[in-house]
């Protein structure tokens, strides 16, 4: 979240950044600054009422010990514990109220992103390889159905629409994909952390896919008054991350690198209308995260070496990518700075993103109370990233496509055929 005495210092300027995302979150400034005025302004009676107590306590005292009438003082001083008590309710209701507020206000995005108002803004930073030439190409659904390798009608017989069954050589295939990610992000110095897929109430809160994101999520274990406790993870970004909530670390521990295999679950409540063919949109995915919590001053290096990481993916396999960087009014919610990652399948004719690698300065260190203690003793909020490294299913979609041959056969990395076994899918 923001520190509240950045937006106290001058929030007209603050206003004007939210601005640039669109939307109308810029409007919560000012009822933040009214609650932050409010706690401040009972927090402060309450100090005034606590040193008179203590000067007329220390005078009833006195009179006392000379045998004095100290009725009336005694009177006066449950006047002010009664006061004192309001002040505390009206602190808190305050500060509870504040908290609100900023879990609401979505991250400032960094100077150097650049303006727009949506995705037809987001300028292309770099391209690697080039589209396959390929005649006719087929799509995935028609390449996976032909090989036998998805089965559609067993996923929804299971659990509905937006899940899927992979099938032999299919899984082995996304089992191959998966042990490749983390073999690679290992190389590149990642701790491999196998993690829950139930995350609590917090930990969503922390990361910030709650409050704003509550409907595209999986609630479980809901409270007598039907607040859910428990969620499935929508990311591997939530439990992993939060594995330092309300930690304070040395400074000798940064960075902090790691890297998740978990399957995903995000309703995609808003989602109605889009792209849902085949797997590039489900509601149980299978990704690998890559996460990192570093020293303030390297946050904005670190994306760029994130960012590399998760291109390496694709580079490794030889499949044709673009990356681009989102606008303010497309990115992120808690993101400072993104750079998203598309890979080209030629049987949909467009690019799909399989990576999206985020600096969130320290906005979500604040909402998680992550620390480290600095040279000085001193303890600050340090900056964390994270990116797909990469999801699976728009990375298997890809593959397909750009590795289908004349014959019909698909053409396996080389990269990938220690782990799958062969070099072609016939």
């Amino acid at each position: 979240m923001l520190d509240i005495r950045v937006i106290r210092e001058n929030p007209a300027a603050i206003q004007e950044r939210l601005k640039t995302r669109g939307g109308e979150h810029w409007t919560l400034v000012a009822a933040a600054l009214a609650c932050d005025e409010a706690r401040r302004t009972a927090e402060t009676d309450k100090q005034q009422l606590q040193n008179s107590r203590k000067i007329i306590s220390k005078q009833i005292g006195m009179l006392k010990a000379k045998g004095e009438d100290t009725s009336a003082s005694e009177i006066e001083v449950r006047g002010i514990n009664e006061r004192i008590a309001l002040l505390d309710v009206k602190a808190e209701a305050a500060a509870a109220e504040l908290t609100d507020l900023l879990l609401n206000i979505p991250n400032l995005t960094h100077d150097a992103c650049p303006q727009g108002a949506d995705e037809t803004a987001n300028p292309v930073v770099r391209e690697w390889g080039s589209k396959p030439d390929i005649a006719a190409p087929k799509d995935h659904v028609e390449l996976a159905l032909q090989h036998g390798l998805i089965n559609w009608d067993d996923g929804i017989r299971v659990a509905g629409s937006g899940f899927v069954v992979y099938r032999g050589r299919g899984a082995r295939l996304e089992r191959a994909l998966i042990n490749f990610l983390l073999d690679t992000q290992s190389a590149n110095g990642y701790e491999e952390v196998n993690v829950p897929l139930l995350v609590k109430r917090e930990c969503m809160e922390g990361t910030g896919q709650l409050p704003k994101f509550e409907d595209d999520m999986y609630g479980t274990d809901p409270a007598e008054d039907g607040v859910n406790n428990l969620f499935l993870a929508p990311t591997a970004e939530v439990p992993v991350t939060n594995l330092y909530r309300d930690t304070i670390l040395a400074e000798s521990d940064l960075p902090v690198k790691m890297a998740a295999y978990t399957p995903c679950f995000r309703r995609e409540a808003g989602s109605a209308g889009r792209d849902n063919k085949g797997i590039i949109r489900m509601h149980q995915f299978d990704k690998v995260e890559l996460v990192q919590i570093v020293h303030p001053d390297t946050g904005f290096e670190v994306l760029e070496q994130l960012t590399g990481h998760a291109e390496s993916i694709l580079q490794k396999l030889g499949l044709h990518y673009r990356t681009i960087e989102l606008c303010t009014g497309d990115i992120g919610f808690s993101s400072a700075k993104t750079y998203d990652i598309e890979v080209w399948a030629p049987g949909h004719g467009k690019y799909l993103e399989v990576s999206s690698c985020s600096w969130f300065t320290d906005y979500q260190a604040r909402r998680m109370k992550l620390r480290f203690k600095d040279a000085e003793g001193k303890n600050r909020f340090p900056h964390t990233l994270n990116g797909s490294g990469t999801a699976l299913p728009r990375l298997y979609v890809a593959l397909l496509e750009q590795c289908q041959q004349p014959d019909g056969s698909i053409r396996i990395p080389e990269a990938l055929v220690p782990y799958f076994g062969s070099k072609v899918l016939e």
